[in-house]
This record gives C-alpha cells, structure tokens and sequence, in this order.
C-alpha cells in the first residue's frame, strides 16, 4: 500500500486579493480597496489543501524562503493534513512568492512576484516520497522555470514507478506556450487545462478541434469550463457535466479550478467513473467561490461538510469518511 494517495511537486505562496477597486486603474492615483483577503494561495497548494480536506492522503514537496510568507502559507497547506516534511525552507536573496489579485465585475488581474517558485529544481525533489504514491500531479508548468528543463525525466520516473499522472498548465505569462508541453503530455494521463489554455497548447482557436488534437497527445483530457461545466474526451468517448447551481451568491473564482481539480483527482485515484469524477470536480469548484481565495471555504470544517452533504448524494459513505480526515 503507497504512502500516499497523490504526491505534488508545485510552487507554494500566499494570494493577497483586493476587493471593490475601480474597473479601471488610472496611475499616480491613491486608489481603495472595499475589502481585503490573505489566503493560500497557488495552483499546486490550492489543489494539495482541498485535495487533503475531501479525504485524500496526500504529500507535497515545494520550495519556500526562511521569510514569514513562507511560513504562513506552510502552516496553512499543514492545517489541512497534507504533509510537508519534505518542503525546503532556503535562506538567500530570494524570498517566498506572492500574487495579488484584483477581481473586477467581469474580469480579474493577477500580479504575481515568483520568488522561490522559479528557483525549485531536480535537486529539491525526494524522488522516493513522490513515487510512494497512486499518482503523481503537477500544476503551473510555466513558473517552474528551474525545473522545467527535466520536468520529462521526472514524470517518466514516476511513470516507471506504476503511478498515473496529472497535469494543469495554468497560463504561460509569456504566452509562448512551448512545445516541450505537447512532448511531456506522452507522459500524462489526465490534462486538465480551462477553455483558453486548451486551446493554447493546442494552436487550435476551435474548442472542440483543441480537445481532438489534445486527445492524441494524452489518454484524458478534461476542460473546465466555468459557469458552463466541464467536458472530458478519452480517445473517441466524450463526457460533460453541467456546472453546480447553488444557492447564495458566489465570492470569487480565484482557485475554483484548482478546487475543480482536486475533486476531480479525489474520486479518479478511486476508480470512479468520468461522469462521477466531472460531477465531483464541479461540486468542489462551486463549493470554492462560496468563500474568499481558493481554500477558505474548504477551512471551515462544518461548512465543508454541510454543503457536500447537501449537494453530493452518489456515495454519501465516501463523504463521511473524507469528513472524518479532514482536519477543521
């Protein structure tokens, strides 16, 4: 029996998001913010917290500096019973990563200072802790600037290993979006990147002709798609799932794909069928945006547990359990 459900390499930071600030940002301008929220925050971290609280045992390896940012966003990934014994601290010039996020009405900026997410490299990695596993994730292929270079190497070693394999691009800042993406995704199971970013990597501007494309390179590919659910395509089959109506007005969007993942993920390490694993990933999606950042409402242990019990009814015995792991 391995260690662990899910292992992930990723970058760890806190999120700082501004609420209410104009549509536009004139410059030389003292502009206020109606609300502010510190969250965890990082796609790979965001994914390994909700992973945890739903019932996952899971094991992170990340690179942070000896700063109070780092410390914070340790404590918080720890809170939610993913284990980090394997994260390195690194005193130096480099500080640990921060993003700020301006949401506006219909859109959202993000500013991002990478810090230690562009310095974690081959060496940095316990190669035996994340092959002790059913699989193996990465997010945020773009910011792992060191590591890129064998990120190949490192998912054939844990290919080699038995694991299954995830991966979600996230955006590429310099919009260039490498073919040396379409090269690791012959070492990918499950891709799981939104609309845009499919079509993206694909060079395609037609979602349905992206995911075809995609479906060559990968066994499955699973698109979010927001307010309008997600679809997935395994060889000739294809999948789709409506998006979660809840009641009650959504916070924000920030993290809800890397929830969507991670509910995804919950149920695929499982043996669930597509159908199920969509269904789940939306429910986790919808169930972020019910809290500020990506990781709030999974914080809140009877809030978490009252809202799955509520909308999730396919295997109710499987939610009792993940409740009784997850740490408040």
């Amino acid at each position: 029996m391995p260690r662990f459900d899910l292992t992930i390499a990723g970058e760890l930071n806190l999120d700082l998001i501004l609420y209410g600030l104009p549509e536009q940002l004139p410059v030389e301008r003292e502009l206020l913010a109606d609300r502010l929220s510190v969250t965890l925050g990082s796609s790979s971290a965001i994914f390994a917290h909700n992973l945890a609280v739903l019932g996952s045992r899971v094991g992170f390896i990340s690179r942070v500096g000896d700063d109070p940012l780092g410390q914070i966003a340790l404590d918080r990934l720890a809170a939610s019973g993913a284990d980090i014994s394997r994260t390195r601290k690194v005193s130096g010039p480099t500080t640990t990563g921060l993003t700020v996020i301006l949401p506006h009405t219909n859109s959202r900026r993000i500013l991002t200072y990478p810090g230690t997410m562009f310095e974690m490299c081959f060496e940095d990695l316990d190669i035996d802790y994340l092959c002790d596993a059913k699989h193996f994730h990465l997010s945020s292929f773009f910011l792992h600037r060191a590591l890129r270079p064998r990120l190949a190497e490192l998912f054939k070693k844990v290919k080699a290993a038995g694991l299954t394999t995830s991966l979600d691009t996230n955006d590429d800042p310099e919009d260039r979006w490498g073919s040396d993406l379409l090269d690791l995704l012959h070492y990918v199971d499950v891709f799981l990147p939104n609309a845009r970013e499919a079509k993206r990597v694909s060079g395609v501007d037609d979602l349905k002709g992206a995911v075809a494309r995609l479906a060559d390179f990968t066994s499955l590919v699973v698109i979010k798609l927001g307010a309008e659910g997600a679809v997935a395509r395994r060889g000739s089959e294809e999948f789709e799932s409506p998006a979660l109506t809840i009641g009650g007005d959504a916070v924000d969007p920030v993290g809800a794909g890397d929830s969507f993942d991670a509910g995804f993920m919950h149920q695929y390490v499982r043996g669930a069928d597509i159908s199920t694993c969509l269904a789940y990933g939306n429910l986790a999606g919808a169930f972020s945006t019910t809290r500020a950042g990506g990781t709030e409402a999974f914080r809140d242990r009877q809030y978490f547990e009252r809202f799955f019990r509520r909308y999730w009814t396919h295997d109710a015995p499987e939610l009792t359990s993940a409740s009784t792991k997850a740490n408040p």
